[in-house]
């Protein structure tokens, strides 16, 4: 009989697991990343049990990644959120050579061999700006949903330049230039212009080749996926539930070592 193996993933905003069989996913799931992260690990998975006798205790080898990681009380070990994200893109696509993985409080870019192993990365500093957080302050404060605003930003008809992409300034500006009569959908188009210049400010202080892939939750706006296509010069690849990438990075870990410690038994 298959083994399953899991990667969960606490972030600071969400949490997301990932459940594999036989190389492929069989399940995910994710939800908001609570107060506690022990707590919030056992939702995320126990919302992964598709199968009637699929409960924590069956899975071969548990993987944690992300900020909550080393509070996931049932994980068998923790691996850093970078090596989980490389993995998980390649194993989407195996070319990705450049990853650029845009989380709820930071964004990292990442380089990866032919293996999908970690050969560079760097991340921005602790400014919020051009994050999921700073995105979703942004359209609270405009009130627009959250997963509105990157269909919204290609409507946009004239270029609004925001001077900056700090949380507080970028949230006041944002709110002068509402009063002035300026268009929510140019404002968010200005928004996510200003937070792809300083994504491709970052993926230029690595190597950037191809393939070129993004990650993260902020992945799903396609607004903002758009503009750093156009900033980068590369047409970034997707997966098809991009903010699961590095817990599917975990399971994958979870399942090579489970194997290796099998072997060596």
């Amino acid at each position: 009989m298959a083994a399953y193996f899991a990667g969960v993933d606490i972030g600071s905003r969400s949490a997301k697991a990932v459940i594999i069989k036989d190389g492929e996913i069989v399940s995910s799931h994710i939800c908001d990343t609570g107060p506690e992260s022990a707590k919030t690990a056992l939702l995320v998975m126990n919302g992964c049990m598709s199968a009637p006798a699929l409960t924590v205790d069956n899975i071969s080898y548990v993987v944690a990644t992300g900020y909550g990681r080393v509070l996931v009380p049932f994980a068998n070990e923790n691996i850093t959120e970078i090596a989980c994200h490389a993995k998980g893109a390649h194993w989407y696509h195996s070319s990705v050579r450049t990853i650029l993985d845009m989380g709820g409080q930071d964004c990292k870019a990442i380089n990866c061999n032919e293996k999908g192993e970690v050969t560079g990365f760097i991340m921005n500093d602790k400014c919020a700006g051009g994050t999921g957080r700073f995105l979703e302050m942004i359209a609270d404060v405009l009130r627009v949903p959250l997963e509105e605003i990157g269909g919204l930003s290609l409507q946009s008809e004239k270029h609004i330049p925001f001077s900056t992409v700090c949380a507080v300034f970028a949230k006041s500006e944002a709110l002068s230039l509402l009063k002035k009569g300026a268009r929510k959908a140019d404002i968010f188009d200005g928004l996510h212009d200003a937070i792809a210049i300083r994504c491709s400010s970052l993926l230029r202080r690595i190597t950037v080749e191809a393939d070129f892939a993004i990650t993260g939750g902020i992945a799903k706006n396609m607004g903002m996926v758009e503009k750093i296509r156009k900033k980068v010069g590369l047409e970034p690849l997707l997966a098809s539930d991009p903010q699961t990438i590095g817990a599917l990075g975990a399971a994958l870990f979870a399942r090579e070592r489970y194997l290796i410690k099998k072997g060596a038994s």
